[in-house]
């Protein structure tokens, strides 16, 4: 049985435009589970985004709770929200926020440093996550500058991950990729699921949702509907792609 790692409860979203309410998200009950890719897909405007902001506790729901282990982090404040990010989540999106006058190695050690005062611990995990990306010692003494795109993508999959986080939430995280990147991002989040990490995934392109195992279609702010696809294995892609597609077809899509 799979063990409940986030869940919530009629969580709801509204923000004030022009005097009128808008509900952006809509009591929505939801578990999520340890070591799950979990696919949120939805048209534009659905409410993604805000989901997954409101999920890793970026964002503050208007109404109902969310549950992380056994603690209500809906309640917390701003900076026990900033705290519980900094110790359980990583963060992965489409805009790649590599800090430009640091080299790409001290990008990931700054970030481990707010955790952990082992400097040699911390460098001992970066240069393990910087070999399972496959970015080389000579590119990590780069500037974000200095590097291709994927290559920013990746190291800042490792920025998100020298924590060890709980979950890693992905913002359409090959949105601003060519096919070929896109494609080197997708399977190096697909290799760290196979070993055990637990992931979430805002995207609208079918060829990044095949890669989860749970797709949820979000529609106005509710979710109407789930697609269980299985762990991803390359050869049943073809089978992956006809299944999610009559999903999404049943979903309006």
């Amino acid at each position: 049985m799979k063990k409940i790692l986030l869940k919530t409860e009629n969580l709801s979203k509204s923000f004030s435009s022009g005097g009128n309410l808008q509900h952006v998200l809509r009591n929505i009950d939801l578990e999520l589970y340890q070591g799950d890719f979990t696919v949120i897909m939805g048209a534009s405007g659905a409410g993604k985004s805000t989901l997954l902001y409101a999920l890793s506790g970026m964002d503050t729901p208007t109404l109902g709770t969310i549950t992380f282990g056994e603690r209500v982090i809906s309640s917390l404040s701003q900076d026990e929200l900033a705290i519980f990010r900094r110790d359980h989540c990583g963060f992965v999106f489409q805009q790649i926020y590599l800090i430009d006058g640091m080299s790409v190695l001290d990008n990931v050690m700054s970030a481990g440093l707010l955790v952990s005062k082992d400097k040699k611990a911390i460098l001992a995990k970066a240069k393990e996550l910087f070999a399972a990306v496959d970015i080389s010692e000579e590119t990590q003494k780069k500037f974000p500058a200095q590097i291709s795109g994927g290559e920013a993508q990746r190291a800042g999959m490792v920025r998100a991950l020298i924590n060890s986080p709980k979950i890693l939430f992905a913002d359409e995280p090959t949105g601003a990729l060519n096919s070929k990147t896109g494609l080197d991002v997708l399977d190096t989040l697909t290799r760290f699921n196979e070993m055990g990490q637990s992931i979430v995934m805002v995207t609208h392109d079918m060829r990044s949702a095949r890669r989860g195992n749970r797709i949820l279609y979000l529609k106005d702010g509710v979710i109407m509907g789930e697609c269980d696809l299985g762990k991803y294995l390359a050869a049943d892609d073809a089978d992956r792609q006809e299944k999610l597609a009559a999903f999404l077809t049943e979903m309006g899509w």
